[in-house]
């Protein structure tokens, strides 16, 4: 038994420090908006979304009590996306900041307003966290499923350009860290999702492998464009699932939307 919570421990640590620096990783973009003094175009969307990640993995944590290490990556989730949301409004124009607003009353406001309510007067324990549980599952795989977008680009134009090669193996990393915490502690909503991530970034990397040597194509795609906040790993999802790097380089102006992301971290979850 003390074998088995040793593991558990050492799992959720290694899953911490990824997401954590994964989270970390937009902070050369914010750095470029600071000395620009413009959001340059760049999304608030990212952000918002691993901040509701983040707040519903602390909640579902909170419920739980057995899975302490989600709740510290998720904090310091909260506290960092917060920072780049505050960043993003007060560089951004005036009708980004409206979108920012209007995207932080959806997500953060109403969205998390329904789930906590919906959910916390249950009066059953086991159910109440069975259906959190769900909330947060279906969450983390549908931010999971977001990088088939840079997938089909990739293939499309034959160039890697769009899918930084250190971003895709730490993300990888932490699904496989926060994976195994799940499976330890026998809580398929932390462990499902993150097959998921380790698959899709499995896949990345083989083609990085493959086309890593093609000639770079310059091709813009707007609707082809992600943020590395929408591959999240999913505990940072909430974790990550708060948990780029997001891959510390600034980014480059015809992928910029997919190098300044979000992350859980546990995504990061």
């Amino acid at each position: 038994m003390a074998l088995h919570l040793s593991w558990v421990f050492v799992f959720g640590i290694l899953g911490n420090v990824v997401s954590f620096m994964v989270s970390l990783s937009p902070l050369p973009t914010f750095y470029q908006i600071y000395k620009k003094k413009t959001s340059e175009g760049f999304q608030s969307l990212p952000y918002v979304v691993s901040l509701f990640s983040a707040m519903l993995w602390i909640y579902y944590a909170l419920l739980k009590k057995d899975v302490m290490l989600l709740i510290t990556i998720n904090t310091f989730c909260v506290f960092i996306q917060t920072f780049y949301i505050i960043t993003y409004f007060y560089y951004g124009p005036k009708k980004e900041k409206l979108v920012t607003v209007k995207l932080m009353l959806l997500f953060n406001v109403f969205g998390f307003g329904i789930i906590f309510f919906s959910t916390f007067f249950l009066a059953n324990p086991k159910i109440r966290i069975q259906i959190l549980g769900y909330i947060c599952m279906a969450f983390a795989l549908g931010v999971f499923a977001a990088p088939l977008a840079i997938v089909r680009k990739v293939i499309k134009t034959k160039s890697v350009e769009f899918m930084p090669f250190y971003l895709s193996l730490f993300l990888t990393l932490g699904a496989v860290m926060w994976f195994f915490y799940g499976l330890l502690l026998k809580d398929m909503n932390i462990a499902v999702p993150n097959v998921l991530g380790f698959i899709f970034g499995i896949l990345q990397m083989i083609l990085y492998a493959i086309y890593k040597n093609h000639p770079k194509k310059m091709v813009e795609d707007p609707n082809l464009q992600l943020s590395d906040q929408h591959i999240v790993n999913v505990v940072k999802l909430g974790t990550v699932v708060c948990l780029d790097v997001n891959g510390a380089t600034p980014p480059q102006p015809n992928n910029k939307n997919y190098r300044d992301g979000g992350g859980d971290a546990s995504q990061k979850v």
